[in-house]
């Protein structure tokens, strides 16, 4: 039969996506199909939930995995034992879509078309190339079988095209190395968030999810959602890192924080007890993948900043599956302080209300608090700037915030706040990295934040974590009680 050109190039990128997933979990160090695994909604659920409790059995798995996905994709990239390799890739893809198939995924995981997802997909382009014939290095081999059992004249373009794996092999290898560094130089790191080569990345002490003392005990609740104490923000993995006059740090963000890191992250902080992330729209396609992809339970709260309005927003955020909504403070103060749209705000609020919502309002100022009450736009929960501006780039005189303070009026805030009887999330606690978490948590606590917001890299979360469980007891005694 003749050799087919088109499966060729459907056969390099099956592989090569393979290869690159067994790869990726190989040098992370950290991976496992546990959160995966103990997800599981489907008919084969309990097989799954007991082999994600059974450390020997998960440990096979884990390998099986890793290496499965490794050998698969060098196989099929290099053309050899297409036949062994394609059938044990459709029935890894099998067990995936057993596991999670697309019609059980959460709201905002990825997207199928009622059955059909990309493991499925995957597995029909395997049958294809398990009986069409391609080009491949197990079809040289042949060629110089055939020709010392029966001497034929040579076919050097037959014998081109068979090298032509080599060539995508090498491409595989360049374009990896460049995105996740030498290989070698890994130096048996734990993980691959730790595995930087520059020198002077290396100077961070990463620290591991094992020096963690404890997680996260303390929740409160709004409506029917239970919050953890502390929580994530998101803009460090937004990028929008609030950098004062430094234009190059979003930019530095947005490369540090690739997806896999992002998923490493939220991975420690559920671990760490965070059982939430504040999230903006714009950020739904990562959450979606480590929701479905990574097992994750992380809760999202959404601040509906998409779409022009908070009610489009908030649109887009329920077709995701957030599971609460708040009117982001930025929108606030353009509709309550700027624009004078109360109108907009009020159909916000009822909106999310009569779609099964508890409704949020955000702001940073401490004027468009009190213009929403004073208007009759009563949220269900604040979610309100508290920091202190004892720190050195908190100038404010002229009337200008710049970038660099977001609660130009923290004594007041605390005083207003202390007689609302709406809960309070308080963020911008550490006023966007000037200000220590050992001065910001248990001043944004004692001011009467029933919760707290934070921005955190992966290398401060359980120093963070640590530090919240270590104060929280001595930040009982304050004026405001607990709302939540």
């Amino acid at each position: 039969m003749k050799k087919s050109y088109w499966v060729t190039l459907l056969r390099f990128l099956v592989g090569w996506h393979f290869l690159y997933e067994g790869l990726w979990k190989l040098l992370s160090g950290s991976w496992s199909a546990e959160p995966y695994l103990s997800s599981s909604e489907w008919i084969a659920a309990k097989l799954f939930h007991t082999i994600a409790e059974t450390p020997a059995l998960l440990k096979v798995v884990d390998l099986l995995n890793i290496w499965g996905l490794t050998l698969i994709g060098l196989a099929l990239i290099l053309g050899v034992a297409i036949r062994f390799a394609s059938i044990s890739g459709i029935v890894l893809l099998a067990l995936y879509y057993l596991a999670h198939p697309p019609f059980t995924a959460p709201a905002g995981g990825e997207s199928h078309l009622l059955w059909i997802d990309r493991n499925v997909i995957e597995a029909f382009a395997l049958a294809v190339i398990c009986v069409i014939p391609s080009y491949g290095l197990g079809a040289l081999f042949q060629q110089y079988r055939n020709r010392r059992e029966s001497p034929i004249a040579f076919d050097r373009r037959e014998f081109l095209k068979n090298l032509s794996s080599l060539p995508v092999l090498g491409a595989f290898a360049g374009a990896f190395i460049e995105k996740h560094g030498p290989v070698w130089e890994k130096e048996h790191l734990k993980s691959i968030a730790d595995a930087m080569t520059g020198p002077t990345l290396r100077t961070f002490e990463s620290k591991d999810i094992s020096k963690l003392k404890k997680p996260i005990e303390a929740f409160g609740q709004i409506g029917s959602t239970r919050l953890s104490r502390m929580f994530m923000g998101c803009n460090l993995i937004g990028g929008w890192a609030h950098a004062r006059d430094l234009i190059y740090v979003s930019q530095l963000v947005k490369a540090y924080h690739e997806d896999w890191r992002v998923f490493r992250t939220l991975h420690m902080a559920e671990a760490a007890g965070m059982n939430t992330i504040i999230l903006n729209p714009g950020l739904f396609r990562v959450m979606g993948d480590y929701l479905k992809k990574e097992g994750g339970k992380m809760q999202v709260l959404s601040d509906c900043a998409a779409g022009g309005n908070p009610i489009k927003g908030a649109e887009i955020s329920i077709k995701f599956g957030a599971q609460m909504l708040y009117i982001q403070g930025e929108m606030t103060e353009k509709y309550i302080i700027r624009e004078k749209n109360y109108k907009i705000m009020e159909d916000a609020l009822a909106f999310m209300r009569k779609e099964g919502y508890q409704a949020g309002i955000g702001a940073h100022s401490l004027e468009a608090v009190k213009e929403c009450v004073d208007r009759g736009l009563i949220p269900d929960y604040w979610v309100k700037t508290i920091h202190p501006i004892n720190y050195w780039s908190a100038n404010i005189n002229g009337g200008t915030r710049h970038d660099n303070i977001w609660c130009t009026n923290p004594k007041e805030t605390i005083a207003y706040m202390k007689e609302r009887p709406e809960p309070w999330i308080g963020f911008k606690t550490l006023a966007a990295g000037a200000i220590r978490p050992k001065d910001g948590f248990p001043f944004a606590l004692k001011a009467g934040a029933d919760f707290l917001c934070v921005g955190m890299y992966d290398f401060q979360l359980v120093d963070n974590v640590n530090l919240f469980n270590e104060i929280f007891p001595s930040c009982q005694e304050r004026e405001r009680p607990w709302r939540a």
